[in-house]
């Protein structure tokens, strides 16, 4: 979506969270309320008007144009990029070292791939739309604080193929490690807060990873955090269960249309 048509967009919904009608707001800036429905809907504003809407919502220009640039940033790559990325190993480590605030020259140093060959990943990368290749071959990226893998798409699966196991292959007790697998029975309601709070702390993570990125390079350390959850049984419990009691499980399920 282009940057001028995102802002308007966003400027759309502030005016909804404010309750700022349509009409209001020809009211406020003193035209017709169709030539307010004719502005929003062919996404057309002159810089004029635009303050003018502004002022008369009294929202800020700034909070504005951040609130629109968050929004053109990624969430999430398509199935086929990541298919991309994870076909080639190289490609994937450059991705993922410029996910992480690495330079070109940090990427060549610490793994074997030549200058020229992270340059031209780095230019596929642009090409993707993952970042912009700057001046000097720095990097800029175009990520949202809210990007993820593709749920059950060709990297979670990859990770899940070749990386869990030797994550969790740990004792968890060194410094900087931790690990706690809690089991409980919660309320529907009790389990969206969970998820709720740590969506949250994922978002906390994600914005502590950018402020962090101004810090020297030798002053940071990789972590990784994996957050998870779900209804679940072990294997070993789900086959000690009494078939009766299985039947009786899946016929409430069915009553409720769960």
């Amino acid at each position: 979506m282009p940057k001028a048509t995102t802002l308007i967009v966003v400027l759309r919904r502030e005016l909804k969270a404010k309750r700022i009608t349509y009409q209001e707001l020809a009211r406020r800036i003193g035209v017709s309320e169709s030539s307010v429905k004719r502005m929003f809907s062919t996404k057309s504003l002159s810089l004029q008007r635009l303050d003018q809407i502004l002022d008369a919502a009294e929202i800020s220009l700034h909070d504005l144009t951040l609130r629109s640039y968050e929004e053109s940033l990624i969430e999430e790559l398509s199935y086929e990029q990541e298919e991309e990325l994870i076909r080639d190993p190289k490609k994937f480590i450059v991705a993922v070292s410029a996910m992480n605030f690495f330079s070109l020259e940090q990427i060549v140093e610490i793994y074997s791939i030549s200058e020229p060959e992270v340059i031209a990943y780095l230019v596929r990368l642009d090409h993707l739309g993952i970042l912009e290749l700057m001046p000097n071959n720095r990097i800029k990226l175009l990520l949202s604080r809210t990007f993820r893998w593709r749920p059950n798409g060709p990297i979670q699966r990859f990770h899940q193929r070749e990386s869990f196991a030797d994550y969790l292959n740990s004792t968890f007790g060194n410094k900087h490690e931790l690990m706690q697998f809690v089991q409980v029975m919660l309320s529907k309601q009790s389990s969206a807060a969970f998820l709720t709070r740590l969506k949250q702390l994922a978002r906390d993570i994600s914005d502590q990873h950018q402020l962090d990125a101004v810090l020297p390079f030798e002053e940071k350390h990789r972590m990784s955090f994996m957050l998870s959850a779900r209804p679940w049984i072990p294997n070993y419990f789900q086959a000690m269960i009494r078939p009766e009691y299985l039947a009786r499980h899946e016929e409430k399920k069915r009553r409720s249309g769960r």
